[in-house]
Order: structure tokens, then C-alpha cells, then sequence
């Protein structure tokens, strides 16, 4: 319909995100390279958990993580987990905000049973016949003693929850893992559980929590690590 002679006409402009009231904006970081796994040096377990430290690689990542975010005074607060991959990784951009971060046990890495540590490393790599299981089933507890993707799905939920719940209408920070974060983004959207497990390491992705409604606003952005980026890389 032509508008009024001297009218100007009306315009709908393009969608412009805005985070709904009451919601709570999650930038999720999968934690910094962690050391290699060694027979001969175990790392040591934390309630079950391997908790290797971060390598220097991982270190730097962290740092280069930081100065990525350190301008982003929206970040209200900063979360990790029992794990001290995450808590090395959140220490560089903690002390460039002035936050002191918060363990969230739910959020802890997927517990891989018998070949926590080591073994999972080494036969993922090898190709172990329960691995290539595991990946065309896309169940952890393929490995024995694994958690199942529903055990894991559920703590994750109530962690994540529970933080949306005391952020309403900010941005936080929480540095995971990579099976927490392919899950969380799995639940967001709907799709197969290991669809997003391949979060490279310092990598950054968003999701919104609004209520019981979640949606991803980003996934494994990296362009804080080019300096890294090893010339072969594709």
C-alpha cells in the first residue's frame, strides 16, 4: 500500500539481535592445550577426573584468550570447574578484569570411566575398536564405566541453569571442556550429541539461556590464536 502524498514511507529494517529480558548472554571457552598423556606420568585425579596441567602451548592460549576478551567489560562474572585446565585458562583474563572466578562442579569434563587419563588419549589415536564405537554410537559409556550422554546431559543443565539464574540480563564467562561445551551446544540445538565435541582448545562460543529456551550465537571462534596458526594449517 503507497503511502500519504508528503508521508515518508515506512521501513522495516533487518533483525537486530538483542538479548531478551531476563536472559543471560554464556561465552564458553574450552579450556588451553593441557600436557600430553604419558604412561610413565600419570596426571593425577581429582574425584575420579584426570587433571593434567596446561601446557605451555595452552598457556599462551590463554593469554592470547585474554587479551582477546580483556576489552569486554560486559563480563560480569567468570566460572571454571574442578579441574585445573580451566582454572589456568580463566587466571590470565580474571586478573585483566579484577574477577575472581567461580568453581561450578556440574561443569566438569564428561568422566570417561576405565580410560580416564592416558587411555583415553592413547586409544582414540590408535583407533581402539570401542573408540570408533563410541564415535558411530556417540555414546561416552561405550568406553566402560563411561557416563552415558543422559547423566552427563542432565548435571550440565542444572550447572549452566544455575548460573543463567543468578545472571540475569549479563554476560558471563565459563571456561569448560570440550565434552561439556559439544553438549551444551548439542542441547541448544537440537542436535547429535557429538555434533559439536571438536571445539578447539581456547576457543570461544556463545550460547543464550532464556528460561528453558537456549539458542547459539557463536561456535569455536579462534581468531584470537592466528598467531599460532602453524603454516601447514589448512
Amino acid at each position: 500500500m503507497s503511502s500519504d502524498a508528503g508521508e515518508e514511507p515506512t521501513e522495516y529494517r533487518q533483525y537486530r539481535f538483542a538479548l531478551p529480558p531476563g536472559a543471560t548472554d554464556i561465552i564458553l571457552v574450552r579450556h588451553g592445550e593441557s600436557m600430553p598423556a604419558r604412561a610413565d606420568a600419570p596426571a593425577p585425579l581429582i574425584d575420579g577426573h584426570s587433571d593434567p596441567a596446561l601446557d605451555p602451548v595452552g598457556e599462551e592460549q590463554a593469554r592470547l584468550l585474554a587479551d582477546r576478551l580483556a576489552d569486554d567489560n560486559s563480563i560480569t562474572a567468570i566460572y571454571v570447574t574442578t579441574l585445573r585446565r580451566t582454572q589456568q585458562t580463566a587466571a590470565p583474563i580474571a586478573a585483566k578484569l579484577g574477577l575472581t572466578p567461580t568453581v561450578v562442579p556440574e561443569l566438569r569434563e564428561v568422566h570417561l570411566g576405565d580410560w580416564e587419563g592416558f587411555e583415553f588419549r592413547k586409544n582414540t589415536t590408535e583407533r581402539h575398536e570401542l573408540a570408533v564405537k563410541m564415535f558411530l554410537e556417540q555414546r561416552w559409556d561405550v568406553i566402560p564405566n563411561a557416563e552415558s550422554i543422559e547423566a552427563l546431559s542432565e548435571r550440565v543443565t542444572r550447572g549452566l541453569q544455575q548460573i543463567a539464574a543468578a545472571h540475569p540480563d549479563q554476560r558471563v564467562l565459563v571456561v569448560a571442556h570440550g565434552g561439556v561445551i559439544g553438549t551444551i551446544l548439542s542441547i541448544a540445538t537440537g542436535g547429535r550429541p557429538f555434533a559439536f565435541i571438536s571445539a578447539d582448545n581456547a576457543s570461544i562460543s556463545q550460547v543464550i539461556v532464556s528460561g528453558d529456551s537456549w539458542s547459539v550465537r557463536r561456535y569455536n571462534d579462534t581468531a584470537h590464536l592466528e598467531s599460532m596458526r602453524h603454516p601447514t594449517d589448512a
